[in-house]
């Protein structure tokens, strides 16, 4: 049977931060196999990472949390840092964790790291579900060097995330810290997991064909349009308003999203960046996004208010609840930091809604700059201002 608990601490003191979490975590548990850690861009994580290591010998994962997390206590957060830790506790879960640094060919990393994390587990088998955390940048090349060779297990995760989108993200994973690059724990548990992925935005009619993209991240243009001036008016202002990073705020409540092939996830794609500055194949405004998109395909303006960023968190985890056939015993609540900055300091109702829709179960959240997972048929993904919430089963 899988049980879980939380601990967590604010404690100015590195190494003493990551030891009161993990006491807290870890106390009365005797087969911890695995520990969800998420600090702020403000701790010495290595002193994080042996304040941890002084109170378990299980293995840790995880990354940086934009501002803080929310456990059932509260959000939690301090000028001097933070730090929050889920413990699983099982007998007849099997763990194994890999990470490495960015490279050159970062499909070729994803293979390399779940090979690695396969071997970890002291098995030959491919996993039962697995969670992923990355940084900004090449998510779905590590995504797909992973199902490369594990095949489609479904995914759960999220890009490490900073305080102010500087690049002082870090992933963690062990006493490894890593500021570009991917990590991987690969769950292997008779155990139910269950992932539920979504943005909860509603779709406009505003919508059109990708005509030009370049390196992947930069739209270049719309039916033909450049980009920013294409979503400029579908959202109603003038494009220099959207210019620099004014467009990733403007755009925390009406951003883009792609349709997977079958029609049953929309998948949002977060506006980061308004350009203005043409080169010899790109046109002037164009926009820098947070995920992939690919031309010859129809992109869609989404929108939703700040109620409803705040209520689909209650919501999906209500629905994520109910696809268990079994007791829930732990939840890892991904949530993308952008959407917590368009909720501001309402935060405390996101903390109301997941505490109400917990019903006890222990629970911890990060605010990521990215976010992965599926849904039913869909196949793994990764998009930006979305929740990716999973729930693992007592048995």
């Amino acid at each position: 049977m899988l049980r879980s608990k939380v601990g967590y601490s604010t404690n100015p003191d590195s190494f003493m931060l990551g030891l009161e979490a993990a006491k807290n975590a870890t106390k009365d548990f005797s087969n911890v196999k695995l520990n969800f850690l998420f600090a702020s861009e403000k701790n010495d994580l290595k002193q994080v990472v042996k304040g941890i290591q002084s109170a378990t010998d299980a293995p840790t994962i995880g990354c940086t949390s934009s501002g803080g997390i929310i456990v059932p206590d509260g959000y939690i957060t301090s000028e001097d840092g933070f730090g929050g830790i889920l413990s699983l506790n099982d007998p007849n879960m099997i763990v194994g964790i890999a990470c490495h640094e960015s490279g050159r060919n970062p499909r070729a990393i994803g293979r390399k790291v779940a090979i690695e994390a396969v071997e970890n587990a002291k098995t030959t088998r491919a996993p039962s579900y697995f969670y992923m955390v990355a940084s900004p940048k090449e998510e779905e090349e590590y995504l797909m060097g992973i199902q490369d060779v594990i095949g489609r297990v479904p995914v759960f995760g999220g890009s490490a995330a900073d305080d102010s989108v500087r690049g002082n993200w870090k992933i963690i994973c062990n006493d490894k810290i890593i500021s570009d690059g991917v990590a991987v724990a690969f769950f292997y548990t008779d155990n139910e997991i269950a992932t539920s992925y979504t943005g909860g935005y509603n779709e406009t009619n505003n919508l059109g064909l990708i005509t030009e993209v370049k390196d992947d991240r930069t739209l270049v243009t719309i039916d033909g349009v450049s980009a920013l001036k294409k979503y400029a008016h579908w959202i109603n202002v003038s494009p220099s308003s959207l210019k620099g990073d004014n467009l990733l705020v403007a755009s925390i409540t009406k951003p883009l999203g792609v349709k997977d092939p079958i029609g049953n996830l929309t998948v949002v794609r977060h506006p980061m960046f308004g350009n203005d500055q043409g080169t010899r194949t790109t046109s002037d405004d164009t926009i820098t996004l947070g995920n992939k998109v690919v031309k010859g395909t129809a992109i869609i303006q989404l929108e939703a208010t700040v109620d409803d960023l705040i209520n689909s968190t209650g919501s999906t985890l209500k629905n994520l609840r109910k696809q268990l056939y079994t007791t829930p015993a732990a939840y890892v609540l991904i949530h993308c930091g952008g959407r917590k900055l368009g909720i501001g300091d309402r935060l405390p109702e996101v903390h109301k809604q997941l505490l109400k829709e917990s019903k006890g179960v222990p629970f911890i959240t990060a605010f990521t700059f990215g976010e992965y997972g599926y849904h039913e048929h869909s196949s793994n993904i990764c998009g930006g201002l979305m929740l990716s919430f999973t729930a693992f089963g007592k048995n």
